[in-house]
């Protein structure tokens, strides 16, 4: 860091970073000090660099108070042409055998633009933002409803800085609009909004017929007069220049067709603030995060830690230890010294399909759960996510496919698909309850999706899927509608309550729907979706617009 001050620092894949060097580069970041102070030495330097950072947002996301002080977020997933591609590739090729020549050739290019830059750094002191431009920028950031007022500030520092890039003094336009791009839209908070669907244009009125149009010699005599006008004008004062229209409409809906791709990749790189929900922390099985005071028995001990702590101590202690006639030590370590380390790993997700067999549709719903639950998997290798099926007919629900990463276990399960009779809706739910209990306490699972494919019409009760001898007797009476619905819904707040996202796909015909799928959903707190012909590919997208919902 000391080395990096006045000059360049570049972090590749700093997403990545331990989160201790982060909080580091925070620091500096904000004042501009690095202070080292450890083992009783304190040096602090000044540390101001300009920091060029990479990172690959598959990998992971970027810590938002990390992202905020990054003045501009630029996205290297830029769609090119055939040609740019064949360029790009003949380039890299010439540069692996001939690399002298290329840089060569291109050195007049990259002298033109190392000139173009100082040049613009003494321009930059003259250059000029009026007021209303000012204002677009900070209604920009309030309509993207972005946080704090980082963004209009390092806005204008774009916008002035782009300008003296392209050798003006004062502010245009298209500066703005390269402001907005770079660096509001990547703090903005509303990028999930997609654009209106663009209206047909209306035609262009057709032209005047001929004998309307004004005589040549008129317009070239009027035109000394307008350009005198306007010489005027700009004399006396030019006014400042906005774009007629902001990429953000109120609602926060981006508008600039040109700026939406970069959006919603800005969108897909940042992955908010569900860092602590994609990693399971524990003491026995993950990556050496930090250390931390034991509770209870130090299953893995931190040794760096553990000696930091009984380095002060060494002295009084070989003192008295020697006092008492004992053998000395190399290093005298009490059981109060000692530190545990506290691990964390990769958390995946698992996708829960609890499907209604019973009825007509059952083969139709079962066929598509089991097509959407292969391309999950399929998908599944890198975000390390598991799913399970269970299918609910006749008196009781019965896990079909238990939690699983394995694409050939799940054909072999999913073989033959069981469906017919009755609809034992609340044990599908208890039994998915039951499943995802247990895999979030097994410790690979952080995030756990239950996906009811039904209509919603319950006719087997609980306990007649449990066995009740009270239920499954002869004379039993038989559970109304009422009571088979409040049991449903009360099942539903449970899986809430137990930090389980529901997402109900409603299968039910509209001209005889009851509307119980969605209260289902609205009851614990779910989404719901009306799918009433869904095939496996809208199961598929559907679950995985949600799990990446919940991700974030």
């Amino acid at each position: 860091l000391a080395e990096a001050h006045r000059g360049i620092l570049y972090v590749d894949e700093i997403n990545l970073l331990d989160e201790g060097i982060a909080n580091l580069l925070l620091t500096v970041l904000s004042d501009g000090v690095n202070v080292v102070e450890r083992e009783g030495i304190s040096i602090s330097h000044p540390c101001r660099p300009l920091l060029i950072a990479t990172y690959n947002p598959d990998e992971g996301p970027i810590r938002q108070h990390l992202l905020d002080r990054i003045t501009m977020t630029l996205s290297s997933d830029v769609p090119l042409t055939l040609e740019d591609r064949v360029d790009v590739v003949d380039a890299a090729t010439r540069f692996a055998d001939f690399s002298d020549e290329v840089i060569a050739e291109t050195d007049e290019e990259t002298e033109s633009a190392r000139t173009q830059v100082v040049l613009a750094r003494e321009w930059l002191k003259d250059v000029v933002i009026g007021e209303k431009q000012v204002k677009y920028l900070v209604d920009e950031a309030c309509r993207g409803q972005v946080q704090g007022q980082r963004a209009e500030l390092f806005a204008i520092r774009v916008a002035k800085a782009h300008c003296a890039l392209n050798g003006r003094d004062r502010v245009e336009e298209e500066d703005l609009r390269k402001a907005v791009e770079l660096a509001i839209i990547p703090r903005a908070t509303v990028l999930d909004n997609q654009p209106p669907p663009e209206e047909q244009q209306p035609p262009p009125p057709p032209p005047p017929p001929q004998d309307e149009m004004p005589p040549e010699d008129q317009e070239e005599e009027d035109e000394p007069e307008d350009e005198d006008d306007d010489d005027d004008e700009e004399e006396e004062q030019e006014p400042d220049q906005i774009p007629e229209e902001f990429v953000f409409d109120p609602e926060g809906v981006i508008m600039d067709p040109s700026v939406m791709m970069f959006a919603n990749q800005q969108k897909n790189s940042q992955g908010r603030s569900g860092r602590a929900k994609n990693l399971i922390f524990s003491q026995d099985r993950g990556r050496y995060i930090k250390p931390m005071i034991p509770k209870g028995e130090v299953k893995r001990l931190a040794v760096d830690a553990t000696l930091r702590t009984a380095a002060p101590y060494q002295k009084p202690r070989r003192e008295r230890d020697v006092a008492k006639g004992n053998a000395e030590k190399p290093v005298y370590v009490d059981k109060s010294d000692m530190r545990s380390k506290k691990l964390a790993r990769k958390a995946g997700a698992l996708v829960i399909f609890v499907v209604d067999a019973s009825g007509s549709m059952a083969l139709n719903r079962m066929s598509s759960a089991k097509g959407a639950a292969m391309k999950l998997l399929t998908e599944s290798y890198q975000s390390r996510d598991q799913v399970s099926i269970i299918p609910f007919y006749g008196e009781e629900a019965e896990v079909l496919l238990p939690p699983s990463k394995s694409i050939a276990m799940a054909k072999r399960r999913l073989d033959k698909l069981p469906c017919g009779g009755g609809s034992p809706l609340c044990h599908g739910l208890s039994q998915a309850a039951r499943v995802g209990i247990n895999a979030m306490s097994g410790g690979d699972v952080g995030r756990v999706m239950v996906i009811c494919i039904t209509d919603g019409r319950a006719n087997v009760s609980l306990a007649k899927s449990l066995k009740d001898p009270d239920a499954i007797k002869e004379d039993a009476p038989k559970a109304s509608a009422e009571d088979l619905k409040e049991e449903v819904l009360d099942m539903a707040k449970k899986i809430n309550a137990q930090g389980m996202q529901l997402l109900v796909i409603d299968t039910e015909n509209k001209f005889v729907s009851t509307g119980v799928a969605e209260e289902i959903a609205q009851a614990a707190n779910g989404k719901y979706y009306y799918l009433p012909n869904a095939s496996e590919g809208e199961i598929a997208a559907t679950a995985a617009g949600a799990l990446s919902d919940l991700r974030s």
